[in-house]
C-alpha cells in the first residue's frame, strides 16, 4: 500500500478504519505450505479474525469454529461446512444440533458432556459423526489422560459417534522450538500408548503450536516467524508420517495482514509531554496483552503535508517523543509512550499501525464509551477494495429498553 492509496482510504471512508489485505494471506499461507510440506493439513482459527473468512477458507483445509456465533458467521459466509472443526469449551445440545444440521466436517469434545450431546444429537438425527476428543494441558479447555482414556474405553455408550482423534492446543505467543517439541513429543507418545495399551488406533491429530508474532520487531520479524516453523517442522512432519496431522493456528496467520488507520484529531503539549490525540485507541487496538503503551509497534506516520516516514523509538538521551493517546476517557488509553517522528504531529495526519490484523477487531473492549465501530476493509490479491463494514454505532448494543 502506498502513501497516496491509504490517504484515499481514509478520505473516502472515514478514519479509524481497519485494511486487511488478502495477497499478504496468501503470502502467509504458501510459507507455511512450503515449510512444513503437504503431508501437514492447514487450518485457521476463525477467533483470530472472522474478517478474512472467505479468503482463509479458500486458502486452507480447514476453519475452527470455538462458539455459536462464530458457526453463524461461517452460515452466513455460506462456507463449505465439511471444512469446520467445531470446537469451543461450552456446547450446549442446540449448539450441537445446529452445527449437525450444518453437517461441519469434525466436532471436537472438551468434556464427557459434550460427548453425550453429539451422540444424543447424532441418534436423534441418524448420522454417525466424527469427533475429535480434546487433550487437556493442564487448564480448563479439554480432558486430562485419564478421562480422555475412560471416554475411549466407554466409546460404545456414545452410539452415534465415531471417535477419530485428539485435538490439543495449549496457549499463544510460543516463541522456544524446543517448549513445542516437547509438547509433540507427548502426544505421540500418548496416541501410540492408546494404540498398545488400550486399543485405540488415533487417525487425526488437530495440533496449535500457538507459535509467537513478533509484534514489536525483537525477535527477527517475519523472518525470526518464518524461522521458528523450519525449526519444528521435522517434529511436525514426523507426527504426520503416522497421523494425519493438522496445524492449527489463527495469530500466526493473520496478524501482518492488517493495517489499523487511524487520524491525530488533537495536539497538545502539558507537564514537559507532547500528547496526539487519536480518533482511535485502546478500544480498537491491542497487541496482545497489556503491553501496549511500554512498547513500539510498527507505525507509518503519513503527514497532510510532507514525507511519509516510520515511527522509532527515542534515543539515548532524546526526550521530545509524542506520546499517543486514544478518544477514551480513561488514563489506560494510551497506545505508545514516546514515539519519535521525523515531523511534527499535526491535526489531520494519519498513524497506520501495522501487523494488527490478528484479534485488534474483537478483543479490544470495543463497546467501552460507545464509541463508533470502525470501518473494515479487504484489499483483494487483484488490489480491489471491499468494504465489509461501515462505521457503526454500538449504542442499540449499550441501551436498555424504553419501557423497562
Amino acid at each position: 500500500m502506498t502513501t497516496a492509496e491509504y490517504k484515499a482510504l481514509a478520505a473516502q471512508y472515514g478514519s479509524p478504519l481497519y485494511l486487511f489485505d488478502e495477497a499478504v494471506l496468501a503470502d502467509r499461507v504458501a510459507a507455511a505450505r512450503q515449510i512444513l510440506g503437504p503431508a501437514v493439513k492447514l487450518c485457521y482459527s476463525i477467533k483470530a479474525n472472522p474478517f478474512i473468512l472467505p479468503a482463509m477458507a479458500r486458502l486452507l483445509d480447514r476453519i475452527e469454529v470455538c462458539s455459536p456465533g462464530e458457526l453463524i458467521v461461517c452460515e452466513m459466509q455460506k462456507l463449505p461446512m465439511q471444512q469446520v472443526v467445531f470446537s469451543g469449551v461450552n456446547k450446549t445440545r442446540p449448539d450441537v444440533d445446529r452445527a449437525l444440521a450444518d453437517k461441519v466436517g469434525v466436532f471436537t469434545a472438551e468434556s464427557p458432556l459434550h460427548l453425550r450431546h453429539i451422540s444424543d444429537a447424532a441418534q436423534v438425527a441418524g448420522v454417525t459423526v466424527p469427533v475429535l476428543l480434546r487433550l487437556s494441558s493442564g487448564n480448563q479447555f479439554g480432558m486430562d489422560e485419564e478421562t480422555l482414556t475412560k471416554l475411549v474405553h466407554d466409546q460404545a455408550a456414545y452410539p452415534g459417534t465415531e471417535l477419530v482423534g485428539i485435538h490439543y492446543f495449549s496457549g499463544t505467543q510460543k516463541k522456544k522450538p524446543a517448549v513445542i517439541e516437547k509438547e509433540l513429543a507427548r502426544l505421540g507418545q500418548f496416541c501410540q500408548s492408546l494404540a498398545d495399551e488400550h486399543g485405540f488406533a488415533v487417525q487425526r491429530l488437530e495440533y496449535g503450536p500457538g507459535l509467537g508474532v513478533d509484534y514489536f520487531g525483537k525477535d527477527g520479524g517475519v523472518e525470526g516467524e518464518l524461522e521458528l516453523l523450519r525449526q519444528i517442522a521435522p517434529a511436525l512432519q514426523a507426527l504426520a508420517a503416522h497421523y494425519e496431522l493438522t496445524v492449527e493456528m489463527g495469530r500466526w496467520f493473520a496478524a501482518r495482514c492488517g493495517s489499523f488507520v487511524t487520524a491525530v484529531a488533537d495536539v497538545k503539549h502539558s507537564a514537559g509531554v507532547n500528547y496526539a490525540i487519536l480518533d482511535g485507541g485502546i478500544h480498537q487496538l491491542n497487541y496482545y496483552g497489556q503491553t501496549m503503551a511500554m512498547q513500539l509497534p510498527p507505525i507509518l506516520h503519513l503527514p497532510v503535508q510532507g514525507t511519509a516516514a516510520p515511527a522509532r523509538a527515542p534515543g539515548k538521551g532524546e526526550t521530545d517523543g509524542w506520546t499517543l493517546c486514544g478518544s477514551l476517557c480513561t488514563v489506560a488509553d494510551v497506545l505508545v509512550r514516546q514515539a519519535q517522528f521525523e515531523q511534527p504531529l499535526q491535526m489531520g495526519d494519519l498513524l497506520v499501525f501495522g501487523c494488527c490484523g490478528a484479534y485488534s477487531m474483537t478483543e479490544a473492549p470495543a463497546l467501552f464509551l460507545t464509541r463508533e465501530l470502525p470501518a473494515v476493509l479487504l484489499r483483494r490479491q487483484n488490489g480491489e477494495i471491499c468494504l465489509l463494514r461501515q462505521h457503526i454505532s454500538p449504542a442499540f448494543l449499550n441501551c436498555g429498553a424504553e419501557n423497562c
